[in-house]
C-alpha cells in the first residue's frame, strides 16, 4: 500500500484529502507545515508528498528538497499557472489548482504512484506493460489512461505509441469534451521526455493581450506593469512538452512567435532583442479545421503545415459504439465511490438512451450527466429521466439534419460542394446578419443540431453576431 503525505494548513481540506485517499486504499499522514512534517516525519520514506504552496513559514516547494527524490505534487489555490510552473522548474513531479475535482486528484496521484513504480522496476516496453488487474493498455487503468476499445480507438492508441518516442509536433483534432489532453499526456508519459515538464495551456482561456508574455516571456519595462523580466511557460517547457489546447484561439502575432520557436528552436521576450535557445516539443489541439481558417487568413498556413507533421484524430463520442456505455459505467462507479453511496446501475432504458444520443458535448456531457443522475438518483438504478438528456429524431447519430436544408435555403449547393462544406458556406456569409435561430430556420434544423455541426466543424461564434440573443 502507498503511503502519501499529505502537508495543508486548512484542517477542512487536509482532512476531506486524507478521507478521499484512504478510501482510495491509500496509507496516509498529513501535517500543517513544512516544519511540522520535518519533525514528525521522515520525509524520504513516503511514496508520495501532496503539498499546498502556500503554507506558513516555509512555502510547499521546500519539501521537493527536503523529499530527496520522492516525488512532491503541488497544489495551489490560486489557480496560478505562473506559480504551479514555477514550482515545477524547482523540481515538483506536477500541480493541481484547487478547488480539485476528486477525480482528478485520483488520477494524478494513480499516475504518479505508477510512474514511479515503473522508474524502481527499470523500463520494460510499451507492448509488455500492463495494469495491476491486467486489464489490456487500451483500458483507462493501462499506460494510456484512456478508456475505450473501438476500431478507431485501437487504431488512435497504436498511432500514439508509434509517435509517442518520437519529437516530432503533434496536432490532435477532436470535438470539444473527446480528451485531447488525455492523448497529449499519454504521448508526453511515453516519450523520453516524460520526467520532464508538461505545461498545459489553454490558449482560450488567456486574454489576447496577455498571451505573448504569458508564452514568451517578457522584460522590465516591455510593457505597463512589467515591473520585472519574466520567463514565459514555452522556457519553462524547455526538456520537456509544451501543449497547447485550442490553438486555434492564438492570435496571429503569437503564431508567428511560436512559429519561430518551431523552425529555429528560439524565443524572444517581449521587449527583448536578444533570443535564446529552447528545447520544447510541441503538442497542439484543436476543434477547429485550421486548414479552413488558413485559407481565410485567420491562422497560419506555414504554422499549419509545422504542425500538422503528426495528425491524431480522436472520434467523437457518437462514433465510438460501445464504449459509451463502458466510459458510462467506469463514471458511475467513480461517482457512487466519490459520494460515499452503494453501487448503482442503469435502467435498460437508460442504456439504450446513452447508446442512441448523440452526446454533442461529448465525453464532458457523459460526466456531467451522469454526476447529476447519481446526486438525483433515490433507488438502486439510473432511469433515463434522470439522465436529463432528449433522445429527439431530428438530433439521432443515424438522422441527417440536412436532409431538408436544400428546400429550406434558397441557394442550391453546386456540384462540387460537399453538405458540411455548404454549411460552413452559408453561416460564414450569414451570421453577422442573422441570429441563431434564423440560422437554423433558413437550414431547416434545431439550434441544438446548429450548434453540433458548429462544434463538429470547428465554426465559432462570431462576438459580434446578430445571434447573441
Amino acid at each position: 500500500m502507498s503511503h502519501i503525505l499529505i502537508v495543508e494548513d486548512e484542517t477542512i481540506i487536509r482532512s476531506a484529502l486524507r478521507r478521499l485517499l484512504e478510501r482510495n486504499q491509500y496509507q496516509v499522514s498529513e501535517a500543517g507545515s513544512v516544519q511540522e512534517a520535518q519533525e514528525r516525519f521522515n520525509i524520504p520514506g513516503f511514496d508520495l508528498v501532496v503539498s499546498d504552496l502556500r503554507l506558513p513559514g516555509a512555502p510547499g516547494t521546500e519539501l521537493i528538497k527536503l523529499a530527496q527524490g520522492t516525488p512532491v505534487l503541488i497544489m495551489t489555490s490560486y489557480a496560478s499557472l505562473r506559480s504551479a510552473v514555477d514550482s515545477m522548474k524547482m523540481g515538483a513531479v506536477d500541480y493541481i489548482a484547487k478547488p480539485f475535482d476528486h477525480d482528478e486528484m485520483l488520477q494524478a496521484v494513480a499516475r504518479i504512484l505508477s510512474e514511479r513504480q515503473r522508474v524502481e522496476r527499470g523500463p520494460t516496453s510499451v507492448e509488455q506493460s500492463s495494469s495491476p488487474t491486467g486489464t489490456p493498455p487500451s483500458q483507462a487503468t493501462g499506460e494510456l489512461g484512456i478508456i475505450g476499445s473501438c476500431a478507431p480507438m485501437q487504431e488512435l492508441y497504436n498511432k500514439i505509441r508509434k509517435v509517442a518516442p518520437t519529437d516530432s509536433n503533434v496536432l490532435i483534432q477532436g470535438e470539444s469534451g473527446t480528451g485531447k489532453e488525455l492523448v497529449a499526456r499519454a504521448l508526453h508519459n511515453l516519450s523520453r521526455r516524460a520526467k520532464a515538464p508538461l505545461i498545459s495551456v489553454n490558449c482560450a482561456a488567456i486574454p489576447e493581450t496577455l498571451i505573448e508574455s504569458e508564452l514568451f516571456g517578457h522584460e522590465k519595462g516591455a510593457f505597463t506593469g512589467a515591473s520585472a523580466g519574466r520567463a514565459g511557460l514555452v522556457e519553462a517547457a524547455d526538456g520537456g512538452t509544451l501543449f497547447l489546447d485550442e490553438i486555434g484561439e492564438l492570435p496571429l502575432e503569437a503564431q508567428a512567435r511560436l512559429l519561430r520557436v518551431l523552425q529555429e528552436g528560439e524565443i524572444r521576450r517581449v521587449g527583448s532583442v536578444q533570443s535564446q535557445k529552447v528545447d520544447v516539443r510541441l503538442i497542439a489541439a484543436t476543434h477547429r479545421d485550421l486548414k479552413a481558417l488558413s485559407k481565410i487568413g485567420q491562422f497560419r498556413e506555414d504554422l499549419y503545415y509545422r504542425l500538422h507533421v503528426i495528425s491524431l484524430r480522436l472520434p467523437p463520442l457518437r462514433e465510438r459504439g460501445n464504449d459509451v456505455l463502458e466510459i458510462a459505467q467506469s463514471f458511475l462507479a467513480r461517482q457512487c465511490q466519490r459520494m460515499e453511496r452503494e453501487p448503482l446501475h442503469f435502467a435498460s432504458e437508460a442504456e439504450q438512451a446513452i447508446r442512441q444520443y448523440s452526446w454533442p458535448g461529448n465525453v464532458r456531457e457523459l460526466e456531467n450527466a451522469i454526476e447529476r443522475a447519481v446526486i438525483l438518483c433515490e433507488g438502486p438504478q439510473i432511469s433515463t429521466e434522470l439522465l436529463g438528456i432528449d433522445i429527439e429524431p431530428d438530433l439521432e447519430v443515424d438522422g441527417d439534419p440536412f436532409a431538408n436544408s436544400a428546400a429550406a435555403v434558397s441557394l442550391e449547393p453546386s456540384e462540387d460542394l460537399s453538405l458540411e462544406d455548404y454549411f460552413q458556406h452559408f453561416v460564414l456569409e450569414h451570421q453577422d446578419h442573422m441570429t441563431e435561430t434564423e440560422l437554423a430556420r433558413k437550414l431547416g434544423i434545431s439550434r441544438k443540431c446548429l450548434w453540433e455541426r458548429r462544434q463538429r466543424l470547428g465554426i465559432p461564434r462570431r462576438k459580434s453576431a446578430a445571434g447573441s440573443e
